[in-house]
Order: structure tokens, then C-alpha cells, then sequence
């Protein structure tokens, strides 16, 4: 028997192959689904089944793509009302692989249709469980918006999720393996550990939902207050996961249309297109393309270009380093934004030597913010609330990135903002937002607050 983990970390998510005597299943695959196939190739296996734990909000699932590509068969647990054909199955219900099983066991709550598969050895004895956005390490998953809209409200699904997590999988056997949907900086669960594999004996000792140090009630009001709001983009995925999507390979082919300084030029006129620049936050700083809305492959890149531009149809024009073309189109169809027009062909540095305008964002170490405390400086933190609780600059005021959007109308164009996060690349983010809706006087805090930590400045 093989189990083997294909963990993203840009998503935050785990996807799962498992095989045994040359059959094999997928368990919640992406949407470019080379890996599955090389692994099905590398075991001597045939893809059989691919098993959905849900209808996955923050990226677009691989199911109907490596289905076409293996003729496996795709299994939702009960609830679910895909577009599509499928495998609904009963609660319970066992699915032979090789000479290993897997039982459907429906654990709903963060959806309603959530489902966990239990994996069990040759000898019927219990060896792992993957759990979608069930059941997460240390933390469940929030119940999810879209159900919100469908007659449920959030303390209804958090009472069904506790049900679920300590009446189906707090009683496994303590030494199974949890498999968790995703691990921590997914926007799907609240608290994450950075560990991605762990014993239900473990999660018994450090997570709330199964430890008994909080009773359904109290349980249903930790999961609910404070509830982040869900990125934009997320109804959409939701949406193209249940009804179907265009396959990557014709997406890559539509997409990778190398553009010249003059065509790129005249298509960024049109205001229906967004520049997009994905290189590294410190190149980008020294010089891009006026307008140009910064979100870095470097970091959780295909979430925040979600959070950002929001709107799956968006229409975006490319400026990567040479050969990250594919890579950069491939990631933005994880999460559904598939209308990429175009890229510049030789990249910023050809629009730089075409001698067409550039623009910069000013950096400032922590350290120079000691000498500008004593004048009227405005500091923006653009971290998420959590991180702000474990210290801040008394003199800074909060607009997550995520809301910043929102809170535009609240800030002076005339004024000087410094703006940090936790370590640089969201902050840059903000910048390019602020810049290109007309902010001039904008200064990048290098490193963000953990430069701020080590300098003199006085943290609350």
C-alpha cells in the first residue's frame, strides 16, 4: 500500500494518491493533474477512483480533467448535487482498491455534503482518514459561506460539524493518521498548525474540537466569532467545481501569447485589463509598469491574487521573469482566473530598454523609522487582525490587505503612509494597489514587523 501526500504550499493544500496490487485513487486532485498521472506511471497503477471530500471553494479542483485522462470514476458523499456524472454515495459505503478499502464516512458541517474517507490495510484494520475541510490539524473548518446562503446559518453548521468531528472521528482507532484538506495560511479554517500529517492521538491532546475542553456550545461560539469574510472569487470556484471548467491544457494554449511593448501597450489601455507583475517584491520596487497591480509568485500567490483582483473574469496582462509564463498561468487556473490576455515577451526589463515609463515604490528600513516617529507620519499595518493581537506599533493603524479595497476612501492622497506587513510581500501588495489608484507619497517598510522587532521601536 502507498499513501503519498502532494502538498501545495502556495494553496495551503493537500492532495492525496494512494495505491495498492495496481490500483490507485486521487483524493481532492488540482487542476493540472501531471503529478497523479506520473505517480499512477511510476507505481504501475490505474487510476480508479478520485474521491471529492466537498465542492471545493478556494481552488478548482482536478476531478473532471483527470477522469477524461484515466476513465476513473468520480465519488461524492451524500449531499452532494454535482452538474455531472458521479459516484453519490451512501454514508459508510466501501470502495474496494487493490486489497485495501475506503469507506465514505459523511462528516458535514464546514459544507453539507463534507465527506472523510477512511483508509483501511489488507486486514480491515484502520490506518488513516482524510478529511477534507472537516477536520484540519489542530483547528476544524469554518463553516463555509455558500451554505450560509441555503437556509444554514454559521452557529447551525458549526453544531453539525462538532457532531461530526466527535461522533465519526474522534472514536477511530488513536494511531490513524490524519490527512487534513489543508494546513496552515489556507483561508478554510482559522488556526492551523504548520504540520501537515498527524496521529488522531495527538489531535486528541491539542485540538479543541475533540479534547474536551470546550462543550458544543462554547465550541459553536469560538468557530463563529470573528469569522473572517471569504475571499470574493471563492462562490465562483465553488461554481465551476459543481457545474464543470475548461481543461488547463486549453487554457495554457489560449493564454501564452507573447506581446510585444506596443501591442502590450495599447491592450493596458483598455480599463477592463489588469497589469499583473509576479516577480520577486524587492525587483518590483526598483521599477514596473505604471499601474501595474504587484502579487508575487514568491509568496501564497494564486489566494492573494484572488483576494485582490477578486473577479475570476478578470482580464490580465503578465509581466514575469523570463520562462515563469507557464508556471504564472498555470497557477492563476487553480483558483479559476483563466482570462490571462497576454505577457510581455522579455519582460520589465525589455519595457524599460524601450525607454517607456516606469514607476518605483520607495523602501525604508525599520531602523530610519526611529528618526520619522517624531513627525506626523502615517503607519499602515496590513496585517490580518491575529497577527496584529501578538504585537503591534502603538503610532499604526490596521486595514488587513484582504479589506484595503474598503477602506480606500478613509486615506489621504496628499498624505505620507508607511506601510509594513509580517515580512514585506503583502505590504508591496498594498503599495501597488494604493499606487495605482493614484497614491504618490508611499514608503515600503523592508522586511516588514520582523525587522520592526529587532529595531528600537516600541512595540505594544
Amino acid at each position: 500500500m502507498i499513501v503519498k501526500q502532494i502538498y501545495t504550499s502556495c494553496l495551503s493544500h493537500g492532495a492525496y494518491f494512494i495505491a495498492s496490487d495496481g490500483e490507485a485513487a486521487v483524493i481532492d486532485p488540482l487542476r493540472d493533474i501531471s503529478d497523479y498521472i506520473k505517480l499512477a506511471k511510476e507505481t504501475n497503477t490505474k487510476i480508479k477512483y478520485i474521491f471529492e471530500t466537498h465542492f471545493h471553494a478556494d481552488f478548482i479542483s482536478g476531478h473532471l480533467t483527470l477522469a477524461k485522462a484515466t476513465g476513473a470514476l468520480i465519488v461524492y458523499g451524500p449531499k452532494a448535487e454535482p452538474k455531472f456524472e458521479a459516484i453519490i454515495a451512501n454514508d459508510n459505503q466501501v470502495f474496494k482498491l487493490g486489497e485495501v478499502s475506503l469507506t465514505v464516512m459523511h462528516t458535514p458541517g464546514h459544507t453539507l455534503e463534507s465527506s472523510s474517507y477512511l483508509l483501511k490495510d489488507k486486514f480491515g484494520n484502520e490506518n488513516s482518514i482524510f478529511t477534507g475541510d472537516t477536520f484540519f490539524l489542530g483547528d476544524v473548518g469554518i463553516p463555509d459561506v455558500a451554505q450560509r446562503y441555503m437556509g444554514f446559518s454559521k452557529e447551525e453548521l458549526a453544531g453539525i460539524l462538532y457532531d461530526s468531528v466527535n461522533n465519526k472521528i474522534k472514536p477511530l482507532s488513536d494511531q490513524i493518521l490524519i490527512y487534513p484538506g489543508h494546513g496552515a495560511g489556507s483561508a478554510c479554517g482559522k488556526n492551523m498548525m504548520k504540520e501537515t500529517v498527524d496521529t488522531l492521538s495527538n489531535q486528541k491532546k491539542v485540538n479543541y474540537s475533540i479534547n474536551g475542553s470546550v462543550s458544543r456550545e462554547i465550541f459553536i461560539k469560538e468557530l463563529t466569532d470573528d469569522l473572517p469574510e471569504p475571499p470574493a472569487y471563492f462562490p465562483s470556484n465553488v461554481k465551476l467545481n459543481i457545474e464543470g471548467y475548461k481543461d488547463i491544457d486549453y487554457i495554457l494554449t489560449r493564454s501564452l501569447n507573447s506581446l510585444g511593448v506596443k501591442d502590450f501597450k495599447s491592450l493596458s489601455k483598455n480599463d477592463e485589463i489588469v497589469i499583473l507583475d509576479v516577480r520577486n517584491q524587492d525587483i518590483f520596487s526598483q521599477g514596473f509598469i505604471p499601474g501595474s497591480i504587484f502579487v508575487g509568485l514568491n509568496g501564497q500567490f494564486a489566494p492573494w491574487v484572488g483576494s485582490v483582483l477578486k473577479n475570476i473574469y478578470t482580464k490580465i496582462l503578465l509581466v514575469c521573469e523570463n520562462g515563469k509564463e507557464k508556471e504564472t498561468i498555470t497557477r492563476l487556473s487553480r483558483i479559476g482566473f483563466d482570462n490571462v490576455v497576454g505577457y510581455l515577451d522579455g519582460g520589465f526589463e525589455l519595457w524599460k530598454k524601450s525607454n517607456e515609463e516606469i514607476d518605483i515604490i520607495e523602501s525604508v528600513l525599520a531602523n530610519d523609522l526611529n528618526e520619522l516617529m517624531n513627525s506626523d507620519i502615517k503607519l499602515i499595518d496590513v496585517r490580518a487582525k491575529s497577527e496584529r493581537e501578538k504585537g503591534f506599533l502603538k503610532e499604526s493603524f490596521n486595514i488587513p490587505l484582504n479589506i484595503i479595497h474598503s477602506k480606500v476612501k478613509k486615506l489621504d492622497k496628499s498624505e505620507r503612509y508607511y506601510i509594513h506587513c509580517a515580512g514585506g510581500y503583502r505590504s508591496m501588495i498594498a503599495c501597488s494597489i494604493l499606487k495605482s489608484i493614484g497614491f504618490d507619497s508611499l514608503f515600503n517598510i523592508k522586511g516588514g514587523f520582523a525587522e520592526i522587532r529587532k529595531s528600537e521601536l516600541q512595540i505594544v
